[in-house]
């Protein structure tokens, strides 16, 4: 009997039933970010003992290199100042003194002092609490507190309190723009809600991922790109990185 003589039951057919679109900016995004975590390896953001050191420190590394924030954070946990109750009550003189390693230190030990009586007045001084409260209130409280600005904002969020908020820094810009992932003259908040639209929410992914950037622009994708031994030339698919 041949096959379209043979008898039986007819065959059913089913509908396939459609999953969620395809996100080709998200599997080009992750792409990005295994090629630098191999280039790079793991690169452990952000230092510090404590939760409130490290709010600290995303204060201090305004418009200076990190390794006077470290000279600066060791001062003043020698002198017992890494908490908000003991920071809130040093003198403004006495702290912008302590910090001068930092640069614009008098600026700073204000920046320094209303985040601390933020989270006096706020929290009752529980850094933990940042944990918990819901997301977006949260982050429009922190941006009205005098001295940070969105960039600081959101590294306090992400790196101190563990909340999943994208850190947009000039590397991110740069490298994105190049890439035209995003407008050369995009905003902070344009650029944080791509990444934050086409990534999982997950405050490890953003931790690296931001860090690696950081990585890839110090080295490679720097104000005259070198993109012969950049682990992200392949993406750009033989053409020239976007002039910006």
């Amino acid at each position: 009997m041949s096959p379209s003589t043979r008898s039986g039951p007819p065959r059913r057919r089913y509908r396939r039933i459609p999953g969620p679109p395809r996100d080709p900016v998200k599997a080009r995004l992750l792409r990005l970010y295994a090629a630098l975590a191999r280039r790079f390896g793991p690169q452990r953001w952000w230092p510090g003992r404590t939760a409130f050191e490290v709010a600290a420190g995303a204060i201090l590394t305004q418009h200076t290199a990190w390794t006077n924030v470290e000279r600066a954070l060791r001062v003043l946990a020698r002198h017992g100042l890494l908490g908000p109750g003991r920071l809130d009550a040093v003198p403004g003189a006495r702290l912008a003194a302590l910090i001068r390693p930092a640069g614009t230190f008098r600026v700073k030990a204000r920046r320094l002092r209303a985040f601390a009586r933020f989270l006096l007045d706020r929290f009752g001084g529980r850094m933990a609490r940042l944990r918990s409260e819901p997301l977006p209130p949260l982050r429009a409280e922190l941006l009205r507190v005098p001295g940070l600005g969105p960039e600081t904002a959101d590294a306090i969020l992400l790196y101190a309190a563990g909340r999943p908020v994208f850190v947009v820094d000039a590397y991110t810009r740069r490298v994105f723009a190049r890439h035209r992932l995003i407008p050369s003259n995009a905003r902070y908040e344009t650029v944080r809600a791509f990444a934050e639209r086409h990534l999982p929410s997950d405050p490890r992914l953003f931790n690296e991922y931001h860090a690696l950037l950081v990585a890839v622009g110090k080295r490679y994708c720097r104000t005259v790109p070198r993109c012969a031994e950049c682990p992200l030339r392949p993406d750009l698919h033989g053409r020239p990185p976007r002039a910006i």
